[in-house]
């Protein structure tokens, strides 16, 4: 079994998608914080895509010690978190266009960082791949791995098929 958490408005065939909004293809509408109705160790690897970072600070252990207890021993977790460490090199380096926000909303390259990093308010917690690292090995989560897009280190090659955002993005990969 598979499971797609946080899939929003576009669920993927062939998965089990969940989200806390109810939808078209949403298996599970629940909020993580509260439980996800599946068994102990009923998954056989995870991927969530952008949203992780919308909970606060204070939930992402809750969450990531639910989506640890779901998966499997030697399940994988495949994580794509909006990556901090690429936005402050952009804006470092001055690069306005790595940015995804038009000039309209800013035009100076730290105003672009700061409404990238948070996403016009809805991301809570940005991340750096050694912070993914940190929280998923306190929560039960062994061998945490930086992987690049459309590439696994699992035994699973379709673990990456729900990929996006390659440009912006910071894949882990862990193993229960």
């Amino acid at each position: 079994m598979r499971l797609n958490w946080g899939c929003g408005p576009r669920p993927a065939p062939g998965w089990i998608n969940s989200d806390i909004l109810p939808g078209p293809g949403v298996d599970l509408a629940c909020d993580i914080r509260d439980g996800l109705p599946l068994a102990d160790g009923s998954c056989d690897y995870i991927v969530s895509i952008h949203a992780l970072q919308d909970l606060p600070f204070g939930d992402l252990d809750r969450a990531v010690s639910e989506l640890s207890r779901v998966l499997a021993p030697g399940g994988v977790l495949r994580l794509g978190l909006p990556d901090l460490d690429r936005a402050i090199a952009a804006y470092l380096r001055g690069d306005a266009a790595y940015f995804h926000v038009p000039d309209r909303d800013s035009r100076t390259v730290g105003g672009k960082l700061c409404v990238q990093a948070t996403w016009y308010g809805s991301v809570k917690t940005p991340f750096t791949f050694d912070f993914a690292r940190e929280i998923l090995s306190r929560n039960g989560f062994r061998s945490v791995l930086r992987c690049t897009y459309r590439v696994t280190a699992s035994v699973h090659p379709e673990i990456t098929s729900l990929d996006d955002r390659e440009r912006e993005s910071l894949f882990v990969e862990a193993t229960r």
